[in-house]
């Protein structure tokens, strides 16, 4: 921000994606007037009822927190307008806004999308991206319109993916990267007209919400489409196959060119550190794996608790 006056920002979040954002505007030198959340619900293995990361950072902070069970709720949508918001912005709230709320704020909404868009519009970017093999992804700031993630973009910033980087490693990234990028756009908004550049409709995809059933690998995929499935499904729902009638929850992993000469799914060698399994063409190393409602293990400490021998099999079932 040069000359422009400060932006009073109504802030929409949720989940640990959405700190770095909020956190980055509290710092800067815009205002947060308030924070919309998701309602509590239960979380983790127990599923008992906890507060989401962001309402407990607005707390923390002091800021007016809404927690709308439905956007078309009339005291919300007041109370929204009590605000009086210049702009609103938006990183990972968990439901698609509605019309009466993106007209509230004077300079409309803004979104922090984990993608390079138009690929992998919807909810699961950086997932899907990593599942997909790709080589990079990004953040994209962009205009929020009522049709899902295709609003116009006011800038992108691009990161390489690594080759064994899991959605978690890749996921707390750009959030940092969208935090740092989301600050300079209110800063240039604040300043001036900021140019918005159409999305390419012919080069749109969508990353569907994940679920368990994502999870089950196929062994008689490429070696590297397994080893894609098992880091881009970390940390939720995670990969898993079937072991001597028990799931077992693969973690992390890593590829060989190595050719199998076994049918899919056959352990090649299960000793020391090394748990490697054929797949359609070429080997996965299993390198971190869970037995079900046990603890992570690296490979050394499953297989000492675990009799595995070369020529087990990975089903499908159990």
């Amino acid at each position: 921000m040069v000359g422009g006056a400060p932006l009073r920002v109504v802030f929409f979040g949720t989940p640990e994606f959405a700190l770095p954002t909020l956190d980055a505007i509290l710092e800067s030198g815009h205002a947060v007037v308030g924070v919309v959340t998701q309602p509590d619900r239960p979380r983790g293995r127990g599923q008992r009822m906890t507060d989401a990361p962001v309402k407990v950072r607005a707390r923390d902070a002091r800021l007016p927190l809404l927690q709308p069970g439905t956007l078309h709720d009339t005291s919300f949508l007041s109370a929204l307008a009590d605000l009086k918001a210049d702009i609103g912005v938006v990183a990972a709230y968990g439901k698609i806004l509605s019309e009466a709320v993106l007209a509230v704020p004077r300079f409309g909404m803004i979104n922090v999308h984990a993608s390079l868009l138009p690929r992998y519009r919807g909810a699961a970017p950086v997932h899907r991206a990593i599942m997909a093999g790709e080589p990079e992804t990004g953040v994209t700031i962009m205009r929020v319109v009522k049709a899902l993630d295709a609003g116009p973009m006011l800038a992108a910033a691009r990161r390489t993916i690594g080759r064994n980087e899991t959605s978690l490693d890749v996921e707390r990234d750009l959030a940092t990267i969208g935090a740092s990028l989301l600050v300079a756009t209110l800063d240039r908004l604040a300043d001036g007209e900021v140019p918005e550049t159409p999305q390419d409709e012919s080069s749109a995809s969508y990353a569907r919400r994940l679920t368990k059933d994502d999870g089950l690998i196929d062994w008689g995929q490429p070696a590297g489409r397994v080893h894609d499935q098992i880091r881009g499904l970390h940390p939720w729902p995670h990969a898993h196959s079937f072991l001597q009638g028990s799931r077992l929850i693969l973690l992390r992993s890593a590829t060989s060119e190595t050719t199998a000469g076994a049918p899919p799914g056959t352990i090649l060698a299960a000793r020391g550190n090394d748990l490697h399994v054929a797949t359609g063409a070429g080997v996965v190393e299993l390198t971190e794996l869970q037995a079900e409602g046990k603890r992570p293990m690296n490979v050394r400490d499953f297989l000492a608790g675990h009799r595995l021998t070369a020529g087990d099999r990975f089903t499908a079932t159990a």
